[in-house]
């Protein structure tokens, strides 16, 4: 199989396996996988734990923008608001000598994506400006931050969904900004790109990775162990090659991906947002997918109740997980019906 930037093979890897998380894809259909992946989230709860912790987590807002709202909460909300808004956020994260940057979105960029490029065409500029915050950029955060972009060692996304990258890595003709950084993908995504199915094809840019330089990327097969206390779990369903930051800190475990837009989709139970309760109870489901795409919406579903079973209660609000959505909910008065009930809004550690 060919990539349109090189062949597997070419590719190096990085990281320890955890054997816990591994083989997941079990005989006897989605309820038994699901069975699975309550019995390994815990025990790899239980040996995480013990890894340690890395030596400092930061967050910083990128921007907040517009997102169906029947996407976002799938088929629960009975929300009038068509639309939600969600905030997309950048982790930096610190062990050692290393430096990972968990979701560095190039928003700017991530515009021409074709669902939001199709979106702004039909939105009138005055509606745009009031839906759309850019709170600042990649580079101007990390410079506030101390951090020069040589200093980077890693770059990684739950999924590359709208994801350019062409300024982060550098093409043929055109200089990195992080010359020594490498992005950290689930080798079944690097291969799903290679030829998109419709179902993915409004979400992916796919030709801004003809001309950037394969050895910018670190494939994993599967779940690794980055860290102390750093890790980065398979959760496939969102896209088949999904895949999910969890970070063990001063407050304990966290999980952080876009499977899911708010923490209180984990606990619907708890969520004051019109219909989510009452859904989750009348379909007996435990869990609110965002569901943008439905590659595998079983296998998605399953993902969460692995992400909702590692991850530790909030010390916040005991009602909540420490989940933390690489593109949270966030409250707008144009948007009724979709103020979430309890928001994270940051890791510190």
């Amino acid at each position: 199989m060919r990539f349109p930037w090189g062949t597997a093979a070419d590719l190096p890897t990085i990281g320890t396996e955890i054997d816990t998380l591994a083989a997941m894809d079990v005989e006897g259909g989605p309820g038994a996988r699901l069975r699975v992946a309550r019995e390994r989230g815990l025990a790899f709860r239980r040996e995480f734990a013990t890894t340690g912790t890395p030596g400092s987590i930061v967050t910083r807002d990128l921007v907040t923008l517009p997102y169906p709202t029947r996407f976002g909460l799938f088929r629960a909300s009975r929300a009038i608001a068509p639309f939600l808004s969600i905030t997309n956020r950048m982790l930096v994260i610190r062990w050692d000598d290393k430096v990972l940057l968990f979701e560095p979105s190039d928003h700017e960029h991530g515009r021409y994506t074709p669902y939001f490029e199709d979106l702004s065409e039909r939105t009138p500029d005055v509606v745009e400006r009031r839906m759309v915050k850019v709170h600042g950029t990649v580079p101007d955060h990390l410079a506030a931050l101390g951090i020069a972009p040589e200093d980077v060692d890693y770059l990684m996304f739950d999924h590359l969904h709208t994801q350019d990258l062409r300024r982060w890595i550098g093409t043929s003709t055109t200089p990195a900004l992080f010359p020594n950084a490498k992005v950290i993908v689930q080798r079944d995504e690097l291969m799903a790109m290679a030829e998109l199915h419709p179902l993915q094809k409004p979400w992916y840019q796919p030709a801004t990775y003809a001309d950037v330089p394969p050895e910018a990327f670190l494939p994993i097969d599967g779940s690794v162990v980055l860290g102390p206390g750093v890790a980065v779990i398979k959760t496939p369903g969102h896209v088949f090659g999904n895949q999910s930051l969890v970070v063990n800190t001063s407050t304990g475990i966290w999980v952080s991906s876009e499977n899911v837009i708010a923490a209180e989709a984990l606990t619907p139970e708890h969520s004051k947002l019109p219909g989510l309760s009452s859904w989750s109870r009348r379909w007996q489901q435990e869990v609110v997918l965002n569901a943008n795409t439905v590659e595998t919406t079983a296998d998605q579903y399953n993902s969460i109740v692995l992400e909702k079973t590692i991850a530790d209660r909030s010390t916040a609000d005991p009602r909540f997980l420490q989940f933390f959505p690489s593109s949270e909910l966030t409250g707008a008065w144009t948007n009724p019906g979709t103020r979430p009930t309890f928001t994270h809004g940051q890791i510190v550690h």
